[in-house]
């Protein structure tokens, strides 16, 4: 099942590595975080993405529910160990990114490389298990979608 996951996420995978790329350009010429960090969102990308995967593989490759929410945590996962590499990039490049930006981490000042990794491990945990929910979620609303 991973091998066809891998297939139909083609499409997001050039789309996440367009938003990686954009993420790391926007921090390091200097775009405030506030003001650029929606631009490249790779949570809500990868949202969006779950929930549109899944309705649509429901419509029109006949998935049940978990195989549509297997699909959105993959999706999901990939994302989360985009996000941890890059962010363990940042630090062992000493570069300020959208990676490392203290927001970013959900935290008020600069932490260090350690207890930023950790927060991103949690997010690799947290983050494929909402993508899961969310795939659930358009699954249930691939129902709306017209037939093939």
């Amino acid at each position: 099942m991973i091998k066809q996951y891998v297939r139909l996420g083609t499409l997001y995978f050039v789309l996440l590595a367009i938003f990686t790329v954009g993420r790391w350009v926007t921090g390091v010429r200097g775009v405030p975080y506030d003001r650029g960090r929606d631009w490249f969102s790779i949570v809500i990308m990868t949202a969006l993405s779950c929930l549109l995967y899944a309705a649509f593989t429901r419509r029109w490759l006949g998935y049940k529910l978990f195989p549509a929410v297997g699909l959105a945590m993959t999706l999901g996962f990939v994302s989360q160990v985009v996000i941890f590499t890059a962010t363990a990039l940042s630090y062992a490049l000493g570069i300020d990114t959208y990676f490392s930006h203290p927001t970013a981490l959900n935290v008020a000042a600069p932490i260090p490389f350690g207890e930023a990794m950790i927060r991103r491990a949690s997010g690799l945990v947290g983050n494929t298990i909402s993508s899961g929910i969310i795939g659930g979620l358009g699954w249930a609303l691939g129902g709306l979608l017209p037939e093939k």
